[in-house]
């Protein structure tokens, strides 16, 4: 049967892989995170948080490239990532107590909430939708990537970056858009398991999947101290 062989995708395979890429995520982030409150120094984990972010973008776009690398690549992304992930959010919770639980908890949320629609019918992936959310998921990585030039030259979207209510509505956008992203994953997972992709893929499409959840957490953190700094 298509997806169920030893050799081919299977759902149950790809749950087990993401929650092998969730324990490396955790284990390296708890371990910034305890750095860097054992300390309060960000001079102490700013170097770990650098090299998580820059080996974690260079192995995303090689497992992106490489789908049959993944079983090696993705296990790597994930701990570099959880490097980035502790120390970006060890720095936000000093400045807002607690903000990193709330945003963990209300990224699975939405990861469980979005999983229970899609799984029910209530969405349903179609050629158009799969279309916008890779089109708006675009014009954002777009967007972001001249802003980053842009700050070289002393330009700052301060409206949109800020506490300000565009920029709230701005995060409020992304965050729903990064969430849509989740569906586009589920859909992925359940298509190669029933077509019998590979069983490589099943790295792939929890390295894909965990992507999704690393960019949600970080754009509810954003939105969230954006919304305490208002308070």
């Amino acid at each position: 049967m298509p997806g169920y062989g030893s050799q081919t995708m299977t759902v149950n395979g790809t749950v087990n892989k993401t929650l092998v890429l969730l324990v490396c995520v955790l284990a390296t982030a708890a371990w910034t995170w305890t750095q860097f409150f054992n300390t309060r120094d960000p001079s102490v984990v700013m170097p770990y948080v650098i090299v998580g972010g820059l080996g974690g973008l260079v192995m995303a776009l090689v497992t992106t490239f490489k789908k049959e690398w993944a079983p090696v690549t993705a296990p790597i992304y994930a701990l570099l990532e959880g490097l980035l992930l502790g120390g970006i959010s060890a720095f936000y919770d000093t400045r807002f107590h607690g903000i990193a639980i709330q945003a963990v908890s209300l990224t699975f949320g939405t990861l469980l909430v979005l999983l229970l629609a899609y799984r029910s019918g209530l969405i349903k992936v179609t050629d158009k939708l799969r279309l916008g959310i890779v089109a708006a998921t675009g014009g954002i990585a777009v967007f972001y990537f001249l802003q980053f030039i842009l700050s070289f030259f002393g330009i700052h979207f301060t409206t949109i970056n800020g506490a300000t209510p565009i920029g709230i509505g701005f995060s409020v956008l992304v965050v729903a858009i990064a969430a849509l992203n989740l569906v586009l994953d589920f859909d992925l997972i359940e298509n190669g398991a029933r077509y019998g992709a590979p069983k490589y893929m099943e790295w792939y499409s929890a390295f894909a999947l965990m992507v999704t959840l690393v960019w949600l957490y970080f754009e509810i953190l954003r939105l969230l101290s954006k919304i305490r700094s208002r308070q």
